[in-house]
């Protein structure tokens, strides 16, 4: 047995690779090209930053939300609107802006964040103007490296 131990080896590896070159790639190719990531939504996505009623909103969710991530004791000044958003689509935004805190010791820094944020309702706008139906997805920029 000990002879045949590398033969064993290559024709098992030779199997491994027919194996998924004939059976595990097209199953994979099949389900790539269906419909099943697909994701029907009237809000598609952009590359470039947008400024539209919905991106003002999610701008205003990620301004709240991060007043109530940060200290009492810091004072935080936002802007009117955010420097660029963009829409990812199936109501999923990136908003960008720049910030300014005041701590207690007054000592004022301004730091540039980005805020991915989700309308959870997709196309039924109904409830847009409620926190309950949006969901952070993330805030990145505000601490220190």
């Amino acid at each position: 047995m000990k002879k045949y131990r590398s033969f064993i080896f290559i024709i098992a590896f030779i199997a491994l690779l027919l194996t998924q070159y004939k059976l595990v790639m097209p199953f994979v190719y099949k389900v790539v090209s269906s419909d099943l990531f697909l994701v029907n939504s009237n809000d598609q996505a952009s590359q470039i930053a947008i400024s539209t009623p919905l991106t003002d909103i999610a701008f205003h969710f990620c301004n709240d939300y991060i007043k109530s991530e940060l200290d009492e004791n810091v004072k935080v000044t936002f802007p009117d609107k955010a420097l660029n958003a963009w829409t990812l689509g199936n109501y999923q935004f990136l908003i960008s802006a720049d910030i300014t805190l005041t701590g207690a010791d007054a000592v004022t820094s301004t730091k540039k964040y980005a805020c991915r944020i989700t309308y959870n309702n997709s196309d039924d706008q109904a409830g847009i103007n409620d926190f309950a139906n949006w969901s952070i997805i993330g805030v990145s920029g505000l601490k220190e490296n």
